[in-house]
């Protein structure tokens, strides 16, 4: 396996300074994000949203030609493209917007000889799961189908994107346990439709994170090394029926419930040979870009030595 991280956290990083931080820390490879540039002076409304480390929109093949040079200069590689819309708004110009620039970064990755990109399957979080399939199939059968054609993967991640009461009550990622990969996966059998697995979602939903691994064993193309800490008594006095950062917290692995000696183990057994992104999300690091940087040096001395045994 190769140890990379999301650039999400660094939004102010170059692309080439990305580059040399990723080399001089030692790290394998980066998950690029992939957002539509913003306006100058605009935000994104979503923390870790709006990333743009590689412009899909634009990219040609000159500009796919630097960016390969920046990896095999600094030798370190592209783990994957990130782009996490929400694919089924119910606002059909949103909708239509992030179809298009997800296609966008499918071309993208296959230009720039990037086999992977991360996203999410999206949701109208006010509709049943039964209710958002028939948009599911419509909204992703074409997009796998392009992804097949240009030889690329997508692997999505297992976020159920439900934090905040504006995302009450189903979430805005349709793709959040087991049974909902399953029947995806029954529906649309494409081998480049797969996972990007995070078992932190996985433990404040209260869920096994170890079990899956050998049934998805196939379908998980990249894994995201975010933990979780839940507080117990918290979630006793409110209920899961709360909304999730009411109870728990995303934090650096090592510092949370997950034990990723024996997720690593687990992977490796199903046969994962494939790239770890540490994704930072812990709120205590985000003071500055020193403090996100070391983030990534914590997660990264944690998980190196389980990495290399």
């Amino acid at each position: 396996m190769q140890l990379g991280f999301v650039s999400a956290i660094l939004p102010e990083v170059e692309l080439e300074d990305l580059f040399r931080f990723a080399a001089a820390e030692k790290f394998d490879c980066i998950e690029l994000m992939c957002w539509p540039p913003h306006p100058r002076g605009a935000r994104a409304e979503r923390r870790y949203a709006g990333v743009t480390h590689v412009d899909c929109s634009s990219l040609d093949d000159a500009g796919a030609d630097g960016v390969r040079a920046l990896a095999a200069g600094t030798g370190v590689g592209i783990s994957g493209l990130g782009y996490y819309p929400n694919l089924l708004s119910p606002d059909p110009a949103e909708a239509a917007v992030c179809g298009e620039h997800l296609r966008a970064v499918i071309r993208a990755a296959a230009r720039l000889g990037v086999r992977q990109v991360n996203t999410f399957i999206g949701r109208d979080w006010k509709k049943t799961v039964e209710d958002n399939w028939p948009r599911f199939l419509e909204a992703w059968r074409p997009l796998i189908a392009l992804a097949e054609a240009q030889g690329v993967r997508i692997g999505i991640e297992n976020c159920p994107m439900y934090f905040t009461r504006d995302e009450w009550p189903g979430g805005k990622n349709l793709a959040t346990c087991p049974a909902i990969w399953r029947r995806m996966f029954a529906e649309i059998p494409s081998p480049n439709f797969g996972l990007n697995y995070d078992p932190s979602h996985l433990v404040w939903q209260q869920m096994d994170y170890l079990g899956p691994i050998e049934e998805f064993a196939g379908r998980i193309f990249h894994v995201h090394a975010k933990d979780a800490q839940l507080d117990r008594d918290r979630l006793n006095d409110v209920g899961v029926l709360a909304t999730p950062l009411e109870y728990h917290q995303p934090r650096l692995p090592g510092q949370g419930d997950i034990d990723w000696a024996a997720f690593l183990a687990a992977l490796a057994r199903a046969g994962y040979r494939g790239p770890v992104a540490i994704e930072v999300e812990d709120r205590r690091f985000e003071g500055s870009l020193a403090t996100r940087q070391q983030a990534l040096r914590e997660s990264a001395a944690h998980l190196r030595p389980l990495l290399e045994k």
